[in-house]
């Protein structure tokens, strides 16, 4: 069997969610999809799909399968269509991934307006406070904050931002403000444990000894208790931006915050970049550094 023809009835299957919907989209006999998904497994030496009576469910070989043949499938199309010398519009389907925070606030309003502007793209955003595998994972583009190992991606920088403590009005009325870093082991603490030890916070001068009283997995939770008056929060400066300019929360200990890291659109440098890659880093790279001009 042909293995791009494959690879189209597999996708087929798993949009459509069933063998009888792929059937019809690709105007072809049930028996036929059927039978093609069949030697696809036995080729492939896995199973891709979990059959039951009520619907069809990917396995993790089959969801890793999808993303790959709808890679390759969108690859071929525009080595075709630049063959041929058709213009072309950006056009598949496109995953970035973003941190959490930085998701919501700054990239999820640049992809709305990217996908009004090229309709023929389709978007997954992962948002998750984690390094993405792009190649493990299959994502196309993420937005990257830190300083980069050199591992053969290439990076498009769109801004910078550093780690700032913070606490609410209220707390600093209650129990006092940091002067120096070392005030802060006399402080309650709330950590974010993506970002730093819940043990002891690092600064370019001196490393110090905190207690956390509370220890939380995004940054979204550590800004809302800081909020509520619980304590001193460690976060990124882009993340409490909205806050401080409120009044909701007070940046601290500016005098002792570490240099600004680089904020970055990465991609693999395996390979030519696909059209609609190209097209979102062009159209996301000005409006993101225009975004994130003075966080820092």
């Amino acid at each position: 069997m042909d293995r791009f023809e494959a690879m189209t009835v597999f996708v087929a299957i798993a949009e459509a969610g069933s063998l009888s919907a792929a059937a019809r989209k690709l105007e072809q006999p049930l028996a036929t999809v059927s039978r093609k998904l069949t030697l696809l497994e036995a080729q492939l030496k896995t199973r891709l799909i979990a059959r039951s009576t009520r619907r069809l469910e990917l396995t993790d070989a089959g969801r890793d399968y999808l993303e790959a043949s709808r890679q390759i499938l969108e690859q071929v199309d525009e080595a075709e269509r630049a063959a041929a010398g058709a213009y072309a519009r950006p056009h598949g389907r496109l995953v970035i991934s973003a941190p959490v925070v930085f998701g919501r606030l700054h990239l999820l309003p640049v992809v709305v307006e990217f996908l009004r502007e090229f309709p023929d793209v389709d978007v997954r955003l992962i948002q998750a406070d984690r390094v993405v595998n792009l190649l493990e994972e299959h994502v196309d583009l993420a937005l990257r904050i830190g300083e980069l190992a050199d591992s053969g991606l290439i990076a498009t920088k769109v801004g910078e931002i550093r780690r700032v403590c913070c606490a609410s009005p209220a707390y600093l009325a209650a129990y006092g403000r940091p002067e120096a870093p070392a005030d802060l082991a006399r402080h309650a603490c709330i950590s974010f444990e993506g970002l730093m030890s819940s043990g002891r916070w690092v600064f370019p001068s001196e490393t110090v000894e905190i207690h956390s009283r509370l220890t939380v997995t995004t940054a979204d939770a550590a800004i809302a208790a800081a909020q509520m008056g619980l304590g001193v929060a460690r976060v990124l400066s882009y993340q409490v931006a909205e806050a401080v300019q409120a009044g909701a929360l007070e940046r601290l200990l500016p005098a002792h915050e570490p240099a600004p890291v680089p904020v970055s659109l990465i991609y693999s440098g395996q390979g030519r970049l696909p059209m609609k890659c190209r097209a979102f880093l062009d159209y996301a790279a000005p409006r993101l550094r225009e975004r994130l001009q003075g966080q820092a």
